[in-house]
């Protein structure tokens, strides 16, 4: 089946920007919002951020407060993305994705659905394989060894439009603390658990999925075009926005 989400013709290439360190939430989130809005009114290019960010909880527009079990553990921030809760921390990839829909397609569902291609293509180059399914958003992995049935949740989806432009986007489980994923009922999911691809038993590093990500993303979203420079976090939302 064709995933792809490919632009208009004459389109530039989507930025692509690694950011080092741990970026701060809020100011992350504001400097991604401005280029959000600057893309919609054709002043910014469409572009893609790659980070980090310290322990955090967030909340989607259709979270739960019972799917907040420790409220108390790490800072929890509303956020008006879709889904549930979700963790973020490092060893996680986060890639927050602004496409503008305009030049490519005004169709929500088959941009999550490119998402998740984007997802399963980069665990396939470590020769896992993710799987999508229907009843839930996200990408998951079978673990026959705890079960027919037993299955682990290894990269979160979860995205806004304003003006048909993208921005959060997805989350990749390289090497966090799983553990930190107890104080939620991750993206409101209670029969099923959270792996990571080392706790898969791959010696993979953050460079080898950033690698992987970018490898897996031209297919289906078009060419990317090299970092501007390498960003440490504390000076993200400054030089981001």
């Amino acid at each position: 089946m064709d995933h792809s989400f490919l632009p208009d013709g004459d389109s530039p290439p989507v930025e692509w920007q690694v950011i080092a360190g741990l970026s701060p939430y809020e100011e992350t989130i504001a400097a991604m919002e401005a280029r959000a809005t600057a893309i919609a009114d054709g002043t910014a290019g469409e572009c893609v951020w790659l980070l980090e960010h310290p322990p955090l909880y967030t909340a989607g527009t259709s979270a739960r407060q019972e799917d907040l079990v420790a409220s108390d553990r790490f800072p929890v921030h509303q956020t008006g993305r879709g889904g549930q809760y979700t963790y973020h921390g490092p060893g996680q990839r986060v890639a927050y994705v602004m496409l503008d829909l305009k030049r490519r397609r005004q169709d929500v569902r088959r941009l999550v659905t490119a998402l998740e291609a984007w997802l399963i293509d980069t665990l396939w180059a470590f020769h896992v394989r993710g799987e999508r399914r229907e009843d839930r958003v996200g990408v998951w992995v079978r673990r026959p060894e705890r079960g027919e049935t037993a299955e682990d949740k290894i990269a979160a989806i979860g995205i806004r439009l304003k003006r048909w432009v993208s921005f959060h986007g997805i989350a990749i489980n390289v090497e966090p603390e799983l553990d930190h994923f107890s104080g939620i009922v991750p993206c409101g999911v209670r029969d099923h658990g959270v792996t990571s691809l080392v706790d898969l038993g791959l010696p993979v590093t953050l460079d080898d999925v950033d690698l992987a990500l970018r490898q897996s993303f031209e297919p289906i979203f078009g060419p990317t075009c090299p970092p501007r420079q390498e960003i440490e976090s504390e000076n993200a939302g400054k030089a981001l926005a």
